[in-house]
């Protein structure tokens, strides 16, 4: 899913937090985990918008996969 994102502005985005230089490995795994977190995010709002049997994806449904994933993770920190 990573290759879905191009690095440059993953890249950006660090140098905006600090004006610190970056590895090529620093940005690529950025942009590795921001493609996970999207792909289970993307899976949670379809799911939920097929189990209220519809065919479009609505903000709710990103709304409601972003609690159930941050949910999830906790869960898996703990």
């Amino acid at each position: 899913m990573a290759e879905e994102f191009t690095i440059a502005p993953f890249r950006r985005l660090l140098k905006k937090e600090g004006d610190l230089r970056i590895s090529p490995e620093a940005v690529e795994e950025m942009r590795k985990n921001v493609g996970d977190f999207g792909k289970r995010l993307a899976h949670e709002a379809v799911a939920n918008a097929l189990k209220e049997d519809r065919k479009t994806i609505l903000e709710r449904d990103i709304n409601m996969a972003y609690l159930k994933v941050k949910e999830m993770e906790e869960e898996h920190v703990k």
